[in-house]
C-alpha cells in the first residue's frame, strides 16, 4: 500500500548512478525521482557527443568523464581500433622471418635478422600502446545494465559509476585484453633468448612460436565483439558491398599471411633439425657451431660434411624435407625480406586454396599436424569468408540483374502476344531509359517507408527548386510550394510518347523538369484550324484540371483535354494527380491574388491560344473596317471630283477600280466566312471561398 519514502529513493540512486538516453529535439521533462537525487538541468555534466548523450553528476575533469557507449567518439574509436587489430594481426607473424639461415662455404649457419627484429618491434610496440589505450577508455564507458527493469528506447539504463564499470569490466574481457597487450615477443626476442646460455635455434623457434601464437589467439577474439559493437551502434561494419567485400577478404589474406610465415619458420627449423641429426653421427661436431654468433673450428669446416648430406637441392640426400621441401630448395631462407615474405605469402594463399591438396607430407608429426590443421581451416574459410565475399560482390550486381530478368521477361511477353515492331522497339526504349534514370529503384516505395516530416524534407530538396521555375508557382510561399512538393511523383516518358490526347479526361498536371514536348490543338477537330506550341524544362500541361479543381464543388467527371501532349524527346517530369490537386486547389483559394490569377491567364496554353486567335480576328476586322472607311472616302473624294470637271477623263480608271472595290467590300460581309469561333477557357476562381 505504502510506497518508498524520498529517503529510500535517495538512497536507491546514491547506490547506483543511471542515466537514460533522451532525444536532444524532444527536450523530456526529468523525472521526479532523479529531482530529488539533485539531478538539477544546470549542474549536469556532458560527456560523450552525438545525439544520445550521457548526463553525470558534478562538473568534472574531462579525465573522470564517462563515456558513452553509443556516442560519436566511441563509434569513432572502435572503427579505429579495429584497423589496429588487423594491423596487429599483421605484424605478429612477422616475428617468424626474424630467424635466417646462411649458406656459405665452407659451412652454413642459423642467425637472426637484427634489422628486421627492429622495425617489427617499433611498430609491435606502437600497435601494444593501442590496446592499453583501448583498456583505460573500456574502464571510462558506461555499460547498460542488464538487470535494470526501466526500459528506455528498448535498452536498459546506462550504470555510469566509475567502481561498478571498473567491476564490470574486470569480471568479463579485462584478462582477454591485457593478455593481448602486453609486450611478450619484444620480451622474448631481446631479454629471454639472449639471456639463456647454452639455448639452440631449434629451441629458440619453438619458444618464438608458442609465444606469438599463444598472444594471437587473443588478439584473434578482440576483433569479433568489436565488430559487433560496431553493428549494434551503426547496423552495418562496411557501408558499401566492396568495404565488406575487401572486409572478409582481408581477413582470408591474413590467415594465408600466418599460415605462409609459420611455414617459413617451419622450414628453418626442419633445415636445423637435418643438421642436428648428421651433427650427432659426426666426431668433433658440436651443435654450437651451428649458431652464426659462434665461430666455429676452422679444421673442423673444412672437413665436415654435415652441410653436404642436409642439402636440400641434392635429390640423393636420405633426409626428407616434405612440404618444406620448395623452401629449401630456393633457399628461401637466405633471401632479402620481401622476397621470403611474398613467396610464403603466395604459399600461404596458395595451399589454403586448395585445402593442402597439392602438399607431399613426410612422416614428421609435426608436419603432419599443420597440414591437417591447413585443410581444415580452409574448408572453414572457404565456407564463411569467401562465401561472405561472394555475397557482397553479387549485392553489386542485384539491380542489374533484377533488370535483365525483366527485360527478358518483356521480349518473351512480347513474342508471346506478337507485338509490331514498332512497339517492341517503343516498349524497349522506355524500359532502358527508366533504368538510366532511376537505376531500377522504387523511389516511391523507399519514401514511404519514412517518417513524415523526413519525407517532406527530402521532397522539398527534391523537388522545391524545380517547382519553383514554374512561373505560376512562383508567386506562392513557401508553406503552398510545401504542399505541392510533397504530393508530386516521378514521371517518365520516351520519344513519340504521348501524355495525353485531345478530347481524353485529363488526370494529371505535368510540370516538365527535362526534355521537350509538343502541345497542339484543333479545337475540337475543327477544319482550318491548327494551334502548336513547344513546352519546355520549366513548363506545365494540363491546366484543365486545375481549373477543375479550383471551382467549390468540382464534379466527379474529370474534364476533358482541350489539346494533345506528345513527347518529342525523352521526358523527365513530375506529375501532380487529381484527387492530389484538390488539397492544393483549396490552398490557392486562400491566395486572393489578382497577380497569381493574371499570371496563371499568361502562362496557360490554353488561354494564349484564345488570346491569339481573339486577336488576329480583331485586327483583321479593325483592318477591314479600315479598308471599307479608306475605300468610302476615295469613292465621295472622286464622286465629288467627277462632279465638278465633267470633261475631264483621265480618273476615269481609277473610279472605275475603286467602284469595283466597294462593291467586293460591300459584298463582302455576306461571303467572307469569319475564323471558327475558340471558346474562352474557364477563369479559375482563385479567390473562392469553401
Amino acid at each position: 500500500m505504502f510506497g518508498p519514502t524520498k529517503v529510500e529513493d535517495e538512497v536507491a540512486l546514491n547506490r547506483q548512478k543511471t542515466v537514460r538516453f533522451y532525444d536532444e529535439r524532444a527536450k523530456p521533462t526529468i523525472p521526479t525521482h532523479q529531482k530529488q537525487a539533485g539531478f538539477a538541468a544546470s549542474k549536469l555534466g556532458v560527456a560523450g557527443s552525438g545525439k544520445n548523450k550521457i548526463f553525470v553528476a558534478g562538473d568534472e575533469l574531462w579525465y573522470k568523464k564517462i563515456l558513452d557507449p553509443s556516442s560519436d567518439f566511441i563509434l569513432k574509436w572502435n572503427r579505429i581500433f579495429l584497423f589496429s587489430c588487423f594491423v596487429a594481426l599483421f605484424i605478429d607473424p612477422l616475428y617468424f622471418y626474424v630467424p635466417k639461415i646462411v649458406y656459405g662455404s665452407p659451412n652454413s649457419c642459423v642467425g637472426t635478422d637484427r634489422h628486421l627484429a627492429i622495425i617489427v618491434t617499433l611498430f609491435r610496440s606502437i600497435a601494444d600502446l593501442l590496446y592499453f589505450i583501448h583498456i583505460i577508455i573500456k574502464f571510462r564507458t558506461a555499460y547498460v545494465n542488464p538487470s535494470s527493469t526501466l526500459r528506455v528506447f528498448g535498452r536498459g539504463d546506462l550504470v555510469t559509476d566509475p567502481k561498478e564499470i571498473a567491476w564490470q569490466y574486470l569480471g568479463s574481457d579485462f584478462i582477454v585484453d591485457v593478455v593481448a597487450a602486453l609486450p611478450l615477443p619484444q620480451i622474448l626476442v631481446w631479454f629471454v633468448i639472449p639471456a639463456i646460455k647454452f639455448s639452440t635455434a631449434e629451441h629458440n623457434n619453438h619458444i618464438l612460436v608458442l609465444i606469438v601464437l599463444a598472444q594471437y589467439f587473443p588478439r584473434l577474439y578482440l576483433i569479433f565483439p568489436l565488430t559487433y559493437e560496431i553493428v549494434k551502434t551503426t547496423g552495418v561494419v562496411a557501408k558499401t558491398a566492396w568495404q565488406g567485400a575487401a572486409y572478409n577478404l582481408l581477413l582470408y589474406m591474413i590467415a594465408s599471411h600466418v599460415l605462409g610465415a609459420l611455414w617459413y619458420l617451419l622450414s628453418v627449423d626442419r633445415q636445423t633439425a637435418c643438421w642436428k641429426k648428421s651433427c650427432k653421427n659426426e666426431t668433433g661436431c658440436s651443435i654450437k657451431f651451428l649458431d652464426c654468433d659462434v665461430i666455429p673450428n676452422q679444421n673442423w669446416a673444412n672437413t665436415t660434411d654435415v652441410f653436404n648430406k642436409c642439402d636440400a637441392t641434392n635429390d640423393s640426400i636420405s633426409f626428407d624435407y616434405g612440404m618444406f621441401q620448395p623452401a629449401l630448395f630456393n633457399q628461401a631462407p637466405a633471401q632479402a625480406f620481401l622476397m621470403k615474405y611474398f613467396y610464403s605469402l603466395w604459399w600461404g594463399l596458395q595451399n589454403l586454396s586448395c585445402y593442402g591438396q597439392t602438399l607431399s607430407v613426410s612422416t614428421y608429426i609435426g608436419e603432419t599436424l599443420y597440414c591437417i590443421f591447413l585443410a581444415v581451416l580452409g574448408l572453414i574459410l572457404f565456407a564463411h569468408l569467401i562465401g561472405n565475399v561472394q555475397t557482397y560482390l553479387q549485392s553489386i550486381t542485384v539491380r542489374v540483374e533484377e533488370w535483365r530478368l525483366k527485360q527478358r521477361d518483356t521480349e518473351e511477353w512480347m513474342r508471346h502476344r506478337q507485338l509490331p515492331r514498332e512497339l517492341q522497339e517503343r516498349v524497349r526504349r522506355f524500359i532502358q531509359y527508366k533504368w538510366l534514370a532511376t537505376r531500377g529503384v522504387n523511389e516511391e516505395s523507399i519514401l514511404q517507408a519514412l517518417p513524415a516530416d523526413l519525407r517532406r524534407d527530402i521532397k522539398r530538396h527534391l523537388c522545391l527548386g524545380l517547382v519553383r521555375r514554374v512561373p505560376f508557382f512562383s508567386q506562392m510561399d513557401d508553406r503552398l510550394l510545401d504542399a505541392i512538393c510533397e504530393r508530386l511523383v516521378s514521371s517518365l516518358c520516351t520519344e513519340g510518347t504521348y501524355i495525353v490526347r485531345e478530347g481524353d479526361p485529363v488526370t494529371e498536371m505535368l510540370f516538365v523538369i527535362r526534355g521537350k514536348l509538343e502541345s497542339s490543338t484543333t479545337n475540337g477537330g475543327r477544319t482550318g484550324f491548327f494551334n502548336s506550341t513547344t513546352l519546355k524544362p520549366g513548363d506545365f500541361c494540363g491546366e484543365e484540371l486545375l481549373g477543375w479543381a479550383l471551382v467549390p464543388k468540382p464534379t466527379v467527371n474529370l474534364p476533358s483535354s482541350t489539346r494533345t501532349v506528345k513527347a518529342l524527346i525523352e521526358v523527365e517530369a513530375f506529375a501532380l494527380q487529381a484527387e492530389d490537386l484538390k488539397f492544393v486547389a483549396s490552398q490557392f483559394r486562400r491566395l486572393h491574388s489578382k497577380r497569381l490569377q493574371h499570371t496563371f491567364r499568361y502562362y496557360s496554353h490554353h488561354w494564349r491560344t484564345w488570346a491569339s486567335c481573339f486577336i488576329q480576328v480583331a485586327w483583321r476586322r479593325y483592318k477591314r473596317r479600315r479598308m471599307t472607311m479608306y475605300l468610302s472616302m476615295s469613292e465621295s473624294f472622286s464622286s465629288m471630283r467627277s462632279d465638278g470637271s465633267n470633261g475631264e477623263d483621265d480618273h476615269a480608271p481609277k473610279q472605275n477600280l475603286a467602284l469595283k472595290i466597294m462593291g467586293g467590300i460591300r459584298k463582302g460581309p455576306q461571303n467572307l466566312k469569319e475564323l471558327p469561333k475558340l471558346k474562352k477557357p474557364d477563369e479559375p476562381d482563385f479567390s473562392a471561398d469553401e
